[in-house]
């Protein structure tokens, strides 16, 4: 799962959250068939399995295949946390409004369980039956206790004396002990024990420390081999030594998944931080709505679970050990070249390099002689947007900065540069989103950080998420005039994860976008959202509205002859409205390219409804996060770039930006992007007939291109010198 990754740990899968809202965007009128639309909760398992399918794919590196595997858990994770919590609430409250595809929430619950019992017994499978052994052939063992020799396991007892059995709580079940209280996602034993002086039988749980190292190191026996041992396998063999006198007769594994979405009444909150701290606070303690156990459970074990949890035969997910395999995380990370991918530098836009390499890079000069288009991670976020702020922060002649932050790294330092700035007495203003699903503790935190700075901290609009990737700053020439420079992005402020996140972003200095910057800085620290903007589409009110009037003014254009099409590129697609209206702009004759990572409730290739439409999907080393909106427009271009999926959220419920691109170059590279991407030769996904199908050998067995590979490589290759972007 936006936690913000889908490609390694880091807040991993934390853009896909959603918030499950229930109305239509689409005045339906009925010339369209009911059945147009895809299920986005089957669309979104569609999805993880599509991660899953690079787990499986031999071409990955074989740590790499470990670590998509562990993605694959993380996301189904959030998956139960966020979007089946959120069916389970509609039907709890009686608010059991049809989905998307105008079925019962509890419909889709059953459709999405016989789905996620599929995804996870293969992804169990594919651990268990490939990676595992894979991992053997290259010298990286995950053992069992079985598995060990009297040396070893002698090691390893030292090993839970020393640093294990001090941590570990066994809690038990009787009649002075009720069931103790399982916290979401965390890994436990279940244990029952007889006490041979009464014959009587009691049932115990322990939770598997989650701050220990979940694999277990043993000690080098020679061979040259790395070799592991789950954390809970080492406790279960040592529970004589947690039980003494008693008699271990069961252990198993399972773990329990939450609802673990905050909920929040801003509008009866009179300080939101509070508010959302005491949510966080009660996200422990939601319902459970998935049990996980090892396949060897006995069923009084089982019973017992379910009865203490409240969980349905529905819920239980009997999987083979181990359990849990985001755990593999740390596997992914062992320090193994030859099993990765190839390490990859950034390159600092060529537009940003001096073309004398005497000279100090100041990126105010490289704006100033033209916009940048920026591509991330090809080309480096530390070099150009961290730059950009922190240059802003140090130069005398800069007297303000306004900043949206949705989510940053931990020492983030654009959180570094806000506060050098605010304290050496520059005009600082930073929107915050505290709300930024999984991320809202750092994000507390580092909002009190910057008040204590001097930094005007807001936190947005009532009612509203602020996701836009805005940066705006007001400099004083040498000759006196205030002049903006403008940041407008796809990716958040976020060092760490620009490394890993395909993005785009604008760095500019026309007065236009940075005067369309300042009313909307305004009205974000203000009240509302009003006015219209002239190079911006910005949601609520407008964003969707401009959307469908240039999808209308394409089909408008093909009924006339002239010539139309459609490129868009985003995260995910569910908005009635705008899918509507590319069905209606594909039988006006206008071709329409999708390229989409995650969600698709969009049917395309459909005779009569959409058969101008194809989609395709990019998974790779890096997560395709761009959003980027293409319009023919009879010979005359208009390319976006932005924050903004065709989601609910995103359109109704969110702060939402995307900017007109306007320099040839950069409407070139679009379309080059485009033509990588969509291209048979790449290696992708396509969408047919509702299923998704991977491309990725040519007819002759041969590798397609990967589209990622290829513009890292073209990125590299480009001169520095009288390049425009």
């Amino acid at each position: 799962m936006d936690t913000e990754a889908y490609v390694g740990d880091a807040a991993v899968g934390a853009d896909y959250d959603d918030d499950f809202d229930d109305e239509s965007s689409s005045e339906d009128d009925g010339t369209l068939p009911a059945d147009r639309y895809l299920d986005r909760e089957l669309s979104w398992l569609a999805f993880n399995q599509r991660v899953l399918e690079l787990a499986e794919e031999p071409q990955v590196p074989l740590l790499e295949r470990v670590n998509f595997l562990a993605i694959v858990a993380s996301n189904l994770d959030e998956f139960f946390m966020v979007r089946v919590a959120g069916l389970k609430r509609r039907i709890a409250t009686g608010l059991a409004v049809p989905t998307n595809v105008g079925r019962s929430p509890g419909d889709v619950l059953n459709d999405i369980s016989t789905a996620a019992h599929e995804q996870q017994e293969r992804h169990a499978r594919v651990f268990v039956d490939v990676l595992k052994p894979l991992l053997d052939d290259a010298g990286i063992h995950v053992e069992v206790w079985a598995d060990l020799g009297p040396e070893d396991r002698a090691q390893v007892d030292q090993i839970f004396a020393n640093q294990i059995f001090p941590v570990l709580m066994p809690l038990a079940v009787d009649p002075a002990h009720p069931f103790p209280y399982i916290s979401g996602l965390s890994l436990n034993l279940s244990v029952r024990v007889r006490n041979p002086k009464s014959s009587r039988t009691e049932f115990a749980r322990i939770k598997v420390p989650p701050l220990l190292s979940r694999f277990v190191q043993l000690p080098d026996d020679g061979s040259g081999r790395v070799r592991f041992i789950p954390l809970e396998d080492v406790i279960a063999n040592h529970l004589g030594d947690l039980f003494p006198g008693m008699e271990i007769l069961e252990h198993h594994e399972f773990r329990v998944t939450r609802n673990e979405d905050v909920e929040i009444e801003e509008d009866e909150s009179e300080n939101l931080i509070q508010a959302l701290e005491k949510g966080l606070l009660q996200r422990r303690f939601g319902p459970p709505i998935r049990l996980e156990i090892s396949n060897d459970m006995d069923d009084t074990t089982l019973d017992l679970l379910m009865q203490e949890l409240a969980i349905t035969a529905k819920e239980v997910y009997r999987l083979p050990a181990p359990i849990s395999l985001g755990g593999l995380f740390e596997i992914a990370k062992l320090d193994r070249p030859a099993l990765k991918y190839p390490k990859r530098l950034p390159n600092t836009s060529a537009s940003l390099i001096p073309t004398d390499p005497t000279d100090v890079p100041d990126i105010f000069a490289s704006i100033t002689r033209q916009d940048i288009l920026l591509h991330h991670p090809y080309e480096s976020f530390a070099t150009s947007v961290q730059t950009f702020i922190e240059q802003a922060a140090a130069d005398p002649h800069v007297l303000a900065i306004k900043q949206t932050l949705y989510r940053t790294s931990g020492d983030s330092p654009i959180v570094e540069a806000l506060i050098d700035a605010a304290e050496a007495g520059k005009q600082v203003l930073a929107l915050v989103e505290v709300k930024a699903r999984f991320d809202e503790s750092a994000n507390i935190s580092w909002a009190r950080k910057l008040e204590k700075a001097g930094v005007h901290v807001v936190y947005g609009l009532v009612g509203l998420k602020t996701h836009c990737k805005l940066c705006l700053v007001i400099r004083q020439e040498s000759d006196g005039r205030l002049k903006s420079y403008s940041h407008i992005g796809t990716g958040n402020y976020n060092p760490m994860t620009s490394r890993i996140y395909e993005d785009l972003g604008l760095l500019t200095d026309s007065d236009t976008i940075g005067k369309d910057l300042t009313r909307l800085f305004n009205e974000l620290s203000g009240y509302a959202i009003e006015k219209k903007f002239k190079r911006l589409l910005v949601a609520p009110l407008h964003l969707r509205l401009g959307l469908l009037k240039r999808i209308h003014q394409e089909a408008e254009n093909a009924r006339a002859g002239l010539p139309s099409g459609i490129r868009i590129k985003i995260n995910a697609i569910v908005d009635e409205a705008i899918i509507d209206a590319l069905y209606r702009a594909s039988n006006a004759g206008v071709p329409i390219d999708i390229v989409v990572r995650g969600i698709c409730s969009l049917r395309p290739g459909v005779p009569g409804l959409s058969e101008n439409i194809r989609v395709r999907s990019i998974l790779g080393r890096y997560l395709e996060h761009s959003r980027v909106f293409s319009f023919v427009n009879g010979g005359d271009p208009q390319v976006f770039i932005g924050s903004a999926d065709m989601m609910h959220r995103n359109l109704d419920r969110r702060v939402e930006t995307l900017v007109r691109l306007a320099e040839p170059a950069h409407l070139a590279e679009i379309d080059h992007i485009f033509d990588l991407d969509l291209a048979d030769t790449t290696a992708s996904w396509w969408l047919l007939d509702g299923t998704w199908e991977h491309h990725s050998l040519a007819e002759d067995g041969t590798p397609l291109a990967d589209s990622q590979d290829v513009l890292m490589r073209e990125i590299s290759s480009r001169r520095r010198i009288g390049m425009l972007r």
